[in-house]
């Protein structure tokens, strides 16, 4: 069995350039990862020199790809062990351990991550499982407090609905469907209280109006004392994706 073999070179315009020799692929290829550079995977039979024209040849493309990626990296919160982050019911905390695993646990009031002693808290391995933990606690917290808010809503304004859902959602905070069953976003769970309240009021609004033409505006902004149209604006500086 051949090993995998692995070069690194560091190039002034794109950065760390990792080339992973595998006997197991046939073809040449090039992957952005977030955080991670480019990699280039390397059939056995392909020399290091072959691959680095391969690169130079990609080298427009990668520079392109390169600039999309840099938007999502900036999206993403990378936490270290002096992040402050707080949901609505839960701490943060991130604890060293003498063991090789990476462990998360909710509850008590905190979302502990526990990473070995001698791993680097931006390890990409522990950042992704702080933001599934985290993930974790918003739709726990979604699932205890969203159901009742929509109740207390419908029932002060005298509306009725079906079934409620909460789901994770990267595109919509919430939907009315024909039926008037309402999906919800767990990511309300990071909005204001007052922005929670304005989607849950929107989506309520759907039952009478299935459209987003002026009686709809007019109704909603019935439910939230002339405020639809400010509240909706200011909704627009925050998205369901986070990270």
């Amino acid at each position: 069995m051949i090993d995998e073999t692995v070069k690194i070179i560091e190039d002034d315009e794109i950065g760390r350039v990792s080339f992973i020799r595998k006997p197991s692929v046939r073809n040449l290829k090039i992957t952005l990862r977030p955080f991670k550079g480019v990699q280039v995977t390397v059939p056995y039979f392909v020399s290091f020199d072959r691959a680095s024209r391969f690169v130079e040849e990609k080298r427009s493309w990668i520079r392109q790809s390169q600039r999309r990626l840099s938007q999502y990296e900036k999206r993403i919160t990378l936490f270290s062990e002096e992040t402050d982050f707080k949901t609505h019911d839960y701490v943060l905390k991130l604890l060293r351990h003498d063991k090789a695993t990476i462990r998360t646990v909710i509850g008590g009031g905190c979302i502990t991550i526990l990473f070995p002693d001698y791993a680097a808290v931006d390890d990409p391995r522990i950042q992704r499982a702080i933001r599934k933990a985290v993930q974790q606690a918003w739709r726990i917290e979604a699932k205890k407090y969203l159901p009742g808010m929509l109740h207390e809503l419908a029932a002060r304004h005298g509306l009725t609905y079906g079934k409620v859902t909460v789901r994770d959602n990267k595109t919509r905070w919430g939907s009315c469907s024909r039926d008037n069953n309402i999906s919800l976003n767990i990511h309300l769970m990071r909005l204001p209280a007052h922005l929670c309240e304005y989607v849950i009021l929107h989506e309520l609004s759907h039952i009478l109006h299935k459209h987003h033409q002026q009686s709809f505006w007019q109704y909603l902004n019935r439910l939230t004392h002339g405020r639809a149209r400010e509240l909706d604006k200011e909704l627009n500086a925050y998205s369901p994706e986070v990270w």
